[in-house]
């Protein structure tokens, strides 16, 4: 049996999927899969073409950015939200041991690329509820939210860098093998953050629903 076919068939198959999967970790979302399977190498140019390399702001705080230190002195803190209780609780362990002593607190979600294309609004509607509910965690302090899109830790590092902040703080997602598989963004902002990054541990119990573990 001539195994040609066959071995091209693998290439065309993994091509697509190492193209696919290049394109999801660049912030892109999972659905090009399929379309990166079903064109195999001819996807290579689309993908080359299509992907942003930068993550960016896709929306912010209508009253603009973050106010000067001289303006808004006190530590200035950046925390990950992503409407999952272990944000939440990030957010609140923050408030509960630092809130007094905070200038600044910039909230952030991030999203995919794909989600801030106007022909699909549901994402960032979802990313702005979860925000709002987030800010309403914060009394009292200053607050400015942003969603932005790209890859979550590596939007998160920008958004750090460009609000000069002096603390970056997740909630930890994921528990046993799904935590060493999608810890990805809070170990990313360990790895590479200039800033000091706080991890905060869930409470017993919380982060387990049947929607199934995910990392922030």
């Amino acid at each position: 049996m001539d195994a040609w076919p066959l071995i091209a068939a693998a290439v065309w198959v993994g091509t697509g999927l190492i193209t696919g999967a290049w394109m999801v970790r660049r912030g892109h979302d999972r659905r090009w899969f399929v379309v990166a399977i079903a064109l195999g190498p001819l996807f290579v140019p689309m993908a080359l073409e299509r992907v942003e390399r930068t993550p960016r702001v896709a929306d912010a705080s209508p009253d603009g950015p973050p106010a000067s230190r001289d303006a808004s002195p006190g530590l200035r803190v950046l925390v990950g939200v992503d409407g999952s209780p272990e944000a939440e609780r990030a957010l609140e362990v923050v408030m509960a041991v630092m809130g007094d002593r905070c200038g600044q607190v910039v909230l952030a979600e991030v999203v995919g690329y794909d989600a801030t294309e106007p022909e699909e609004p549901e994402a960032m509607e979802t990313a702005s509820a979860h925000l709002e509910r987030a800010r309403g965690l914060a009394p009292g302090a200053p607050v400015n939210v942003e969603v932005l899109a790209g890859p979550p830790g590596e939007a998160l590092l920008r958004c750090a860098t460009d609000n000069d902040v002096d603390l970056v703080v997740v909630g930890r997602r994921g528990h046993g093998l799904s935590r060493r598989v999608l810890g990805t963004v809070s170990d990313h902002l360990v790895h590479h953050s200039d800033a000091p990054v706080l991890v905060v541990e869930p409470r017993h119990g919380v982060g387990r629903a049947a929607t199934g573990p995910r990392e922030q």
